[in-house]
């Protein structure tokens, strides 16, 4: 069944990262965020060896009814191996016509990665209505609140540093959701997530 980006991300403030881990590590760690009530699972694929995890992911996720998708995706073959893997989702570092249109022409909802006001100018032209900012924490969350100014209706997901300390702070700068990764494996942090995700689902 395929779905759209705003089915997908919206109403879920957290992401979940498994990046360079092995399938069995990974498919703990996913389960651990699906319990916590993390719906968004990304597993990236940006080196073949790292293939086996998604595909171990996306199979544990099938099995509890979740959806996973693919990172780091920034040629046309990541594209077709995730489409091919059953992954729900893809998301890239940049913005890559040859990669956007790829996705579109498999049914395969995108996700590209922006920092600049010129490249989501190019993202919205392409049709995007959420992007990836990368590196959030370096972009800072004051760029966050400028660029809602000029793309009032764009939505965002901040990659790149963002862990449970600093969250909030995007969060409240308008980010629709924040992407966490080796968090999950720290349990002062898993808590202050598992707070973050209350807040949320009580704000909603």
């Amino acid at each position: 069944m395929a779905h759209d980006i705003e089915t997908l991300l919206g109403g879920s403030p957290v992401m979940a990262i498994f990046r360079n881990m092995d399938p069995q590590p990974a498919v703990e760690l996913a389960h651990r965020a699906w319990d916590l009530g993390i719906e968004l699972v990304e597993v990236p694929i940006q080196t073949p060896d790292a293939v086996p995890s998604l595909e171990a992911v996306i199979r544990a996720g099938a099995e509890r009814g979740k959806l996973v998708g693919s990172g780091t995706v920034v040629s046309v073959e990541q594209v077709e191996v995730s489409k091919r893997l059953g992954a729900a989702f893809s998301v890239s570092p940049g913005l890559d016509r040859a990669v956007a249109e790829a996705s579109t022409r498999l049914e395969l909802p995108h996700l590209p990665g922006v920092a600049t006001a010129t490249e989501i100018q190019a993202a919205v032209g392409l049709g995007f209505t959420w992007v990836k900012a990368f590196p959030a924490t370096v972009l800072g969350t004051g760029w966050f609140t400028a660029m809602r100014g000029p793309f009032p209706n764009l939505r965002f997901v901040a990659t790149g540093g963002v862990d449970a300390g600093n969250a909030r702070s995007f969060l409240n700068a308008g980010v629709s959701t924040v992407a966490v990764g080796s968090a999950l494996a720290d349990p002062a942090q898993v808590d202050l997530l598992a707070e973050i995700l209350a807040e949320s689902r009580a704000g909603a």
